[in-house]
This record gives C-alpha cells, sequence and structure tokens, in this order.
C-alpha cells in the first residue's frame, strides 16, 4: 500500500504531500481543484507516458515520490519502498527505485503490480487480454498450479528441443558449409597448441627481451659493487678482525657475522652473474616471442578473450562436429523425445481445460450477480474459453481465455476493451474486480470518478462494491456522489487558492465533523440542517 506521495510542480500543484491509509480513501473537492492531477500523478509514477505541458508554469521539473508498504516484493527489496520520478522540460527523465536508478520499463514493470489504475476508459490490467486467463488460473490455483508448474517444466524442454532440431535440420548444403567452418576453426586452434598460462609466461619473457640491454647493464653495475667493491671491503675488514678475535670473544663473534655475510654476497654474486647470462636474446629468439603472441593475439580476436576461453570454445566445436556428423541420428532422437513431450503436453493442457472450463462458468455466474447489484440486471459476462485442437502449445497451454460481455438483451458479447458506456464499463469493471479481489495481487487499486453517469441505486451499489474491495486492498477514490464519500475510511478534501497570483492546490484529510459537512455539499450543494442530517444517515449507514 501507498503510505505516503509527494507531488511537486504537476499542473496547478505546488508542492504537496499526504499520508495515506488502508482501507478506502476517498478524494472529494471543487471541480478544477485537481483531484484529477493527483491520479495523473500516480500514472506517471507507474510509468505512464508525460506530457510537458504537466510541468506547472514557471518551472523546469515535475517530481513524484510514494513510499509504500510491499511485503513479499519481486524485486527482495525491503518492505518499505521509496519509487520516485523526476522529470524536466528537456524530456530528461530520472526514476529510481529504493534510491537506485531505473529506466522507465522497469518502473511500470514494478509498479503494475503495485497499483492499478482505472479511470472510465482505461485499465492496466482489466483490459489487458493475456492477463484474463491469469485471472481465471488464479481463481482455479488450487487444482491447477500443480498442472501448470508441470505444465511449464515440459514446455520449456519442448521448445529447447525445437531449436536444438531447427539448428540441426538445414539442408545437406548448408550442413557441410558449416562443418567446413568449424573443421577449420578445430585446426587453427589445435595446431597453436595452446597452454593454459602460455600467454602470461611469453608477456613476461617479451618484456625482459625490450629491457635485456638495460637488465644487463644494470646487472653488471651490480656485480663490480658487490665483487669488485663490497667483497674486497669486507675480505679487508676480515683479516683486520682475524688479529683481535683472540683478545675478546665478541670480537670473534663479529668476525663470524661478518665472514657469513662474505660468503652470502659471493652467492649473490654469483646469481647475478647467471642472470646476466639469462638476460641474453638472440634475434631468432625474439621474432618467435613476437610470432607466438601474435598468433595468440590473432586467436583471441576470433575465439575468446584468453586461452581459456579459446580452449572453451574449442570443445564446444569439436561437440558441434561430432553432432552434424552424426545428426540423422541425433535428430531422429530429438524427433523422439519431442512426440513424446508433445503427447504429455497435450495430456496436461487438457486437463488445464477442463478445470479452466470448471471455474469460468463459476466466475461467470459470480460476476453477473454483482452485475445485477449494480444495476445491470440485463448484462452477461462470459470468460470466453477458446481450445486450439491444432496443438499450437503456449506457455499457458492450448486455451486462450478473453472476458466478453452483452450489456443488453439481444445484443451480441463484445470484449471488454470494445464497451462504449463510461458508465457501463466503470460497473462491469467493478464486479469484475469485487469477484477478483481475493485473487488480484495489486496492492492499490486507483478509481478516477467511476461514477460518472451512475446514481440512485446504481451509485449505492458501487459504494457497496469500493467497500468490499477495500477490505483486501487499499482503494483510493475520487468521486462526486455523496454515497461513495459516505462510504470512506478516510476522507481527504482537495481545494485550490490563489497566492501571489498563482493557483495551488493543497490536499488534506477531514475530521469526522468535517467530513459529514463535505458529504453534505456533495449531496445538495447547500450546506444545511437538512443536507447535514442527511449526510449523518449516509455515513451511518454506511
Amino acid at each position: 500500500m501507498i503510505s505516503a506521495l509527494h507531488i511537486k510542480n504537476v499542473g496547478i500543484i505546488d508542492d504537496i504531500s499526504v499520508d495515506l491509509n488502508d482501507g478506502l480513501n476517498i478524494l472529494t473537492g471543487e471541480t478544477g481543484a485537481g483531484k484529477t492531477l493527483i491520479i495523473d500523478s500516480l500514472k506517471i509514477l507507474s510509468g505512464g507516458r508525460f506530457s510537458k505541458e504537466m510541468i506547472r508554469k514557471g518551472q523546469d521539473f515535475s517530481y513524484v515520490e510514494a513510499s509504500m508498504y510491499l511485503p513479499d516484493n519481486k524485486l527482495g527489496l525491503d518492505e518499505n519502498v521509496v519509487v520516485s520520478r523526476e522529470i524536466y522540460l528537456n524530456g530528461r527523465n530520472t526514476c529510481k527505485i529504493n534510491g537506485r536508478l531505473v529506466s522507465v520499463n522497469e518502473l511500470k514493470e514494478f509498479m503494475k503490480d503495485v497499483i492499478d489504475i482505472h479511470g472510465q476508459h482505461e485499465n492496466q490490467s482489466l483490459l489487458d487480454v493475456n492477463m484474463h486467463i491469469k485471472y481465471l488460473d488464479g481463481m482455479a490455483y488450487k487444482e491447477i498450479n500443480g498442472l501448470k508448474q508441470e505444465y511449464a517444466e515440459q514446455f520449456a524442454r519442448y521448445n529447447e528441443i525445437k531449436q536444438e532440431i531447427n539448428k540441426n535440420f538445414g539442408d545437406d548444403k548448408e550442413k557441410q558449409r558449416e562443418l567446413d567452418l568449424l573443421r577449420y576453426q578445430k585446426n587453427e586452434i589445435e595446431s597453436a597448441n595452446l597452454k593454459p598460462d602460455e600467454e602470461e609466461e611469453l608477456e613476461n619473457l617479451r618484456c625482459k627481451i625490450m629491457n635485456s640491454e638495460k637488465i644487463s647493464k644494470n646487472l653488471n653495475e651490480a656485480n663490480t659493487q658487490i665483487s669488485d667493491v663490497a667483497i674486497d671491503s669486507i675480505s679487508t675488514a676480515i683479516r683486520a678482525l682475524e688479529k683481535i678475535e683472540s683478545i675478546d670473544s665478541k670480537y670473534g663473534k663479529s668476525l663470524n657475522s661478518l665472514k657469513s655475510t662474505y660468503y652470502d654476497l659471493q652467492e649473490l654474486s654469483r646469481d647475478i652473474e647467471s642472470y646476466n647470462l639469462e638476460s641474453y636474446f638472440d634475434e631468432e629468439e625474439r621474432d618467435n616471442v613476437e610470432e607466438r603472441l601474435d598468433l595468440i593475439y590473432s586467436l583471441k580476436r576470433k575465439y575468446g578473450n584468453s586461452i581459456d576461453e579459446i580452449l572453451k570454445y574449442n570443445v564446444e566445436v569439436n561437440e558441434r562436429i561430432e553432432k552434424i556428423e552424426n545428426s540423422e541420428e541425433y535428430v531422429n532422437k530429438l524427433k523422439k523425445e519431442l512426440k513424446e513431450i508433445e503427447k504429455s503436453l497435450g495430456e496436461l493442457a487438457g486437463k488445464m481445460s477442463i478445470i479452466r472450463q470448471k471455474y469460468a462458468k463459476d466466475l461467470n455466474k459470480k460476476i453477473d450477480q454483482e452485475l445485477k447489484d449494480l444495476e445491470m440486471k440485463n448484462a452477461r459476462f462470459n470468460a470466453k474459453l477458446e481450445y486450439d485442437n491444432d496443438n499450437k502449445f503456449g506457455i499457458n497451454g492450448l486455451d486462450k481465455v478473453e472476458f466478453m460481455i452483452s450489456t443488453n438483451v439481444g445484443e451480441d458479447e463484445k470484449p471488454l476493451v470494445k464497451i462504449a458506456s463510461g458508465g457501463e464499463m466503470s460497473r462491469i469493471m467493478l464486479a469484475i474486480k469485487n469477484v477478483l479481489a481475493d485473487i488480484d495481487k495489486v496492492s492499490t487499486m486507483v478509481f478516477d470518478e467511476i461514477d460518472t453517469g451512475i446514481s440512485g441505486i446504481a451509485a449505492n451499489s458501487v459504494s457497496e462494491k469500493l467497500k468490499s474491495i477495500s477490505k483486501n486492498h487499499q482503494v483510493l477514490c475520487v468521486t462526486h456522489l455523496a454515497n461513495i464519500a459516505a462510504r470512506g475510511d478516510y476522507n481527504y478534501y482537495i481545494s485550490k487558492e490563489v497566492e501571489d497570483n498563482r493557483t495551488k492546490t493543497s490536499i488534506r484529510r477531514l475530521t469526522e465533523e468535517e467530513t459529514i459537512i463535505e458529504i453534505a455539499r456533495i449531496a445538495s450543494g447547500n450546506i444545511n440542517e437538512i443536507a447535514i442530517e442527511h449526510a449523518k444517515e449516509l455515513r451511518k449507514i454506511a
């Protein structure tokens, strides 16, 4: 649920913040005060399209931020999530989820499971035909889920096999061309006789060759200083100490230490001489190192970023060659497995279809009853189920589901997206949402003036349905009907005022007394004793 909403520089909204609650949140106010702008801001936050004309005059950006409580969210984030979107006049977008920058598409994908916004002519999920089968399967979850999981595993293998057959079942010329290329690659890699650590060793050797003159010069200098200077000096010092070692034992100790240093320096001198011999490279040796490295670089450009990757690629090439050379046998094996999986998929799809047919009838019955409650007594809902007899398997089996409706006697049923009347669409959506409330995982449902075109008994029924939905979801509802406003768990008043020659919107949560007065205003247009008593009665009934 959305716990707090912050909007800045959207239309006539300067800078507002509001704390929202679970249950039914009612938004009312005068026409043009900015109620729809709040809904538009939620659409922006849900990754919706944005027009730069929506940025408040005199400002260069709009900003919308929401703090939400989302346990078990799909990103594995903490339960408290902060989502924001900032849009500039130059078209630049900045979207963030818990401070992490995301793309608009990532934001939209995340928010589609958080907020569902419904106005007179729009809906994020119920008008999406691809979602209809998911809603139906949600009703049948206990019976169908195991079958769906088994089907999904086999369907993944089914697609793998089909792709493998397509790769291996080309014509003979195509296979021969691929074989020629693979054999060339195999020969080129294997003839190079690469060793895993060879490149690093060659690079080190190349570095020594490039610096051989410098190495030799400095080794000679070091050896001269050790053998001609240090060793001779220490030898002279040893002879001097030998003359006095018998006088005091401490002189003998110093003499032994000096002799040890003398022998160490002799050993070091021999090592440096051997290093010097190793630093000599003839022209042929240098050329061999360069040629070998050039070969390795060439193979890396073709087959991988390292020798290990090249060798791994060669293993894959050999496996591919073996598959192509034995393609007929291999493909026949795949086809046999594919046939067995197709049979199993068909059986699973058939079982799922039977379950869906049963629950589709149940769904139709429940929604028809809801529509009657909403004063659409002649409307008939149909979760239309079509079975693909050609065995064109899809992710959901062989079924296609589309929600259809006939609103009047004698009329043909039509897809939901083709319902023309705003009032009818509002009630149909409300009926469906009420039936599917336990299935729909969206935490926040937003209804923007869905009371358009209805009144009387229908309006009362709509208010009851909204209240029912709010038991399982946070509901935000912009309304002009007193019946609906009276049902609010929390009522908010949106107003506008002129300050420094600029119009700005404000929002505040109403007290119970203020809520009664607002219901009276909506109901009669005049706030008098009769209107207030009527408002109290509506509130009492609610």
